[in-house]
C-alpha cells in the first residue's frame, strides 16, 4: 500500500525513527560503528538498511546501499528521501559509493542526518555530490 503523503516535518521525524529503529540490526563488530538507513520512494513506501560487516572488510556493505537495493528488488526506482542514523557524536553524511549509488536514481534526493545527541542536518544529494557520474549514454546533460 502506498503513502503518497507529501514530505513534510512530520514524514521527515517519521523516516528518522525508521532509520533508528533500522540501525538496532547492523551488524558492526569490526567498526562498532552501527548505521542505519529509511529511503522513501515515490509512492510513500520506506525501504530499511543496515551496515552489515565482514571479517573480510571489503564485503562489507554500508546501510545505505542495502536500503536503496531492498527497495530495487521491490520495484522502486524513484526517491525522494533517505534519513540515515549512526551512533556517532558528528553527523555522518553517506560515504562516496553510497553517494554514487543514491545519486544514479536521485540527485535531488532530501538526506537527513541523525547522530547520538539528536543533532540533525538536512541536505540535498547534489550539494554532497556536484560532480557525480551520470549516465553515458544519455550524451552531455
Amino acid at each position: 500500500m502506498s503513502d503518497q503523503r507529501p514530505f513534510d516535518d512530520e514524514r521527515a521525524k517519521e523516516l528518522e525513527n525508521a532509520a533508528l529503529e533500522a540501525m538496532k540490526n547492523s551488524y558492526a563488530p569490526y567498526s562498532t560503528f552501527p548505521v542505519g538507513a529509511a529511503l522513501l520512494d515515490a509512492q510513500g513506501r520506506v525501504h530499511l538498511g543496515c551496515n552489515v560487516e565482514n571479517a573480510s572488510l571489503g564485503l562489507s556493505v554500508c546501510a545505505e546501499r542495502v536500503a536503496v537495493f531492498r527497495a530495487v528488488a521491490d520495484g522502486a526506482r524513484e526517491f525522494t528521501a533517505v534519513a540515515i542514523a549512526t551512533t556517532s557524536d558528528t553527523l555522518t553524511p553517506p560515504c562516496g559509493a553510497c553517494r554514487q549509488v543514491l545519486y544514479e536514481f536521485a540527485p535531488e534526493l532530501v538526506i537527513l542526518l541523525i547522530n547520538s545527541k539528536g543533532e540533525r542536518a538536512r541536505y540535498r544529494l547534489k550539494e554532497l555530490m556536484p560532480l557525480a557520474f551520470t549516465d553515458y549514454r544519455a550524451g552531455d546533460e
